[in-house]
């Protein structure tokens, strides 16, 4: 019987696209007022790029803008975008599913990758820690322990009080997501998010989620079965 759901957190709760876009705007800001360059451009000019390709955005804006800068610059900007407010909200089904989930008092966990600053600013804006028993921002621990490392699935089992097999594990990343919640023996499911930024590659069995879904709610009648 399953009695706790494990959560990430980008592209599974929220959008991580959104998220970029919320930081685009607020680095659009800054560099508008540092060289008088209309804000509107700057961030669609990100947008633009970003599409193309998420690597060195603000590197490949600034040359395109034939703008002088230095790594110091753009390590500011960076710092600027990781601890920026941002404009997010849950999903439509997220925000059903973790409400459901609390009111049926199942046990909540969350284990998300990413800066320590950047996740905080995102769980604060969301107002959703008091869904959760437990929420593991890799981050804190240290960089080493980032998905797949398994000390934050010990940790929110210690903290639950649950075996693995009583467990799913809902995530979104084919690449760091499921190994090793498979390899512990929780129930595996991957959203497939229109959206998302991680998509399915061709990848070795156990890198796979047993189950797929396309809303939250479909975890419903995956619980049924099990």
């Amino acid at each position: 019987m399953i009695k706790g759901v494990v959560f990430d957190l980008d592209d599974t709760l929220i959008s991580e696209r959104l998220y970029v876009f919320s930081g685009f705007k607020e680095v659009a800001k800054k560099i508008s007022c540092d060289y008088r360059i209309d804000e509107n451009e700057l961030f669609f000019n990100m947008k633009k790029l970003f599409e193309k390709d998420p690597k060195m955005i603000f590197n490949r804006l600034l040359d395109e803008h034939r703008l002088e800068y230095t790594m110091g610059d753009i390590k500011k900007l960076i710092k600027h975008y990781r601890e920026h407010i941002p404009d997010i909200r849950l999903y439509d089904d997220a925000n059903y599913m973790l409400k459901y989930l609390y009111n049926k008092k199942f046990k909540l966990g969350m284990i998300t990758d990413g800066y320590e600053n950047t996740q905080k600013n995102k769980i604060k804006v969301l107002g959703i820690e008091k869904f959760f028993d437990i929420i593991v921002i890799t981050d804190e621990i240290g960089r080493d322990y980032w998905k797949p490392h398994k000390r934050p699935y010990e940790m929110v089992k210690e903290k639950l009080e649950l075996a693995y097999e009583e467990m799913f594990y809902v995530g979104d990343n084919i690449e760091k997501d499921f190994i090793t919640a498979n390899q512990l023996g929780m129930k595996t499911v991957m959203i497939c998010r229109e959206d998302g930024i991680y998509k399915e590659a061709d990848m070795d069995k156990k890198y796979l989620a047993k189950y797929k879904i396309q809303n939250l709610k479909e975890l419903i009648g995956i619980m049924d079965m099990c």
